[in-house]
């Protein structure tokens, strides 16, 4: 397994988001929960516990989810598929992102967290930000 391929870490979703052009942290995030954003416009974010998403047997918050803004039109692809452990809330329905806990991570390998990431900044940046990246980095 390459390095690329080898399976996602939390650290990953940082690092590939602070790659990515024009990226600012927002202001009064935290460390350990920052909202990434281009433009001023988030991209991917750490959630605090909310009532939304939560243990069904337990009843408790998850504290660790994700929100990775997605192309409304691949939102209900990405949450159809069962064999990846992206998911979505009530408080999501009509909103274009989907959720992952960060627990379930290494499900995915780090070159499809980079995709997501980089799908999420795409769906986010001003057309010229994201028609200058495509250019210089064409799909494989």
């Amino acid at each position: 397994m390459s390095p690329r391929s080898r399976k996602a870490k939390l650290q990953d979703v940082h690092e590939i988001a602070l790659a990515m052009p024009y990226v600012e942290i927002a202001d009064g995030t935290t460390p350990e929960r920052p909202v990434y954003q281009v433009g001023k416009k988030s991209f991917v974010f750490f959630r605090t516990p909310r009532p939304d998403a939560f243990d069904p047997e337990t009843g408790e918050r998850y504290d660790d989810v994700i929100v990775f803004w997605v192309d409304p039109i691949e939102k209900d692809a990405i949450i159809l598929d069962e064999t990846n452990p992206f998911f979505t809330t009530p408080h999501f329905d009509g909103h274009p992102s989907v959720l992952l806990r960060g627990s379930r991570i290494g499900e995915l390998t780090r070159d499809e967290i980079a995709e997501v990431v980089q799908d999420a900044w795409l769906a986010r940046a001003s057309r010229r930000r994201a028609a200058d990246w495509l250019a210089a980095n064409p799909p494989h």
